[in-house]
C-alpha cells in the first residue's frame, strides 16, 4: 500500500529524529566515558544507561511508524468501503427514482430489467457488508465442524461466482477429479470455509486481464486436502506474495487503483486457513504472469475411523 506524502514526511521526521537522539545519547556516553574510565562502576552504569536509552528510542519510533502506516491502511479501508457502498446505494436509489416515476409508463421486460439490477446491487452490498463482519469476526466466533466435501463446495461457489459476475462455464472451470479419487472431506465450518472459497474466486476474476480464464483444482495430497485458483492476470511481484494476507493490504500500482476492493478478502482466506490447521499463500512468476491462490487444508480421516 502507497504511503500519502504526508504521511511520508512524518514517518521520516520520526526516523530522522531517532536517530539524532542515537547519536547524542552515544555521544554522551562517549563523553561520560572518557571522563570516567578510571572508575569501573560508574562506567558501567553509564554503558547500561546507553542501552536503555538507544533501545527506548528505536522502540519508540518503530511504535510510531507502525502507527502511521497502520492510520494509513485504515483510511484506505474507509475509503475503498465506502465506495463499495455507495456505488450500490446510488444505483438503487436511481433505479428505484426511475421506477417510482416511469414504472406505469415502462413495458414488463423493462422493470424485470430493473428488478435485476437491483438485485445484484443488493448482493454487492450483502457481499461488502459480510467482508467487514467476517474480518470483524475473525478468530473470535467458534467453529461448527463437521464433514465438509471441500469438492462439492467449490463447486456451489463457483456457480454462484459465475452468477454474481455474469461468467460463462468456460470462464471459471473446475478441473475434473482423478478416476477413482476419494472424496475430498475436510473438517471445517462450511460457512467460513465457503467464505474463504469465494474469496479467493472473486479475487482470481477482478484480477485477470480482458479475458477471464480461471482454473480450479481440488487434490487430495497426502494428509492434505488442496484447493488451487490459477489465473492468468496480472501477476504479483515477488516482495508482495506474503504481503497480500494481511488485513486492509492491497499491491500498490495503478491496477489497484482500478480494480475497486477493500483489502479484507485475502486476510479472510488466511484467517480461515488458520482456523482449520491449515494455510494459504500466492505463487506468481512475477507481473502480468498470472498467479496461483493455494488454501491447504487438514483432510479429515475416512468416515469409517
Amino acid at each position: 500500500m502507497s504511503v500519502a506524502p504526508g504521511r511520508r514526511g512524518a514517518i521520516a521526521f520520526f526516523v530522522t529524529f531517532g536517530v539524532c537522539l542515537v547519536a547524542l545519547a552515544a555521544a554522551l556516553n562517549v563523553g561520560w566515558v572518557v571522563m570516567t574510565w578510571q572508575a569501573i562502576v560508574p562506567l558501567i552504569f553509564g554503558l547500561f544507561v546507553l542501552a536503555a536509552i538507544i533501545t527506548g528510542l528505536i522502540l519508540n519510533t518503530t511504535f510510531l511508524v507502525r502507527e502511521i502506516r497502520r492510520n494509513e491502511q485504515h483510511d484506505a479501508f474507509v475509503n475503498a468501503v465506502t465506495h463499495e457502498l455507495k456505488t450500490p446505494v446510488t444505483s438503487l436509489r436511481l433505479h428505484l427514482e426511475t421506477l417510482l416515476v416511469r414504472g406505469q409508463a415502462m413495458d414488463e421486460a423493462r422493470r424485470r430489467e430493473f428488478y435485476q439490477v437491483m438485485l445484484e446491487d443488493t448482493d454487492r452490498l450483502m457481499q461488502t457488508i459480510e467482508q467487514v463482519l467476517r474480518t470483524g469476526q475473525a478468530g473470535r466466533m467458534p467453529l461448527d465442524r463437521a464433514r465438509v466435501d471441500l469438492r462439492k463446495l467449490v463447486e456451489d461457489c463457483a456457480a454462484l461466482t459465475r452468477t454474481r459476475l455474469h461468467l460463462p462455464a468456460e470462464a471459471l472451470r473446475i478441473a475434473p477429479a482423478a478416476p477413482g479419487q476419494s472424496p475430498v472431506e475436510v473438517l471445517g465450518d462450511a460457512g467460513e470455509l465457503g467464505g474463504a472459497v469465494l474469496n479467493l474466486l472473486d479475487n482470481a476474476v477482478k484480477y485477470s486481464s480482458d479475458r477471464v480464464d480461471v482454473q480450479v483444482e481440488v487434490a487430495l495430497e497426502g494428509e492434505h486436502a488442496v484447493l488451487r485458483v490459477r489465473d492468468h492476470g496480472a501477476g504479483l511481484p515477488p516482495l508482495e506474495v506474503k504481503r497480500i494476507f494481511k488485513r486492509f493490504y492491497r499491491v500498490p500500482g495503478p491496477l489497484t487503483q482500478r480494480v475497486k476492493g477493500t483489502g479484507l478478502g485475502l486476510f479472510i482466506v488466511q484467517s480461515a486457513a488458520k482456523r482449520h490447521g491449515g494455510r494459504a499463500y500466492a505463487q506468481s512468476e512475477g507481473v502480468g504472469r498470472g498467479s496461483t491462490f493455494s488454501l491447504e487444508l487438514p483432510a479429515a480421516p475416512p468416515a469409517s475411523a
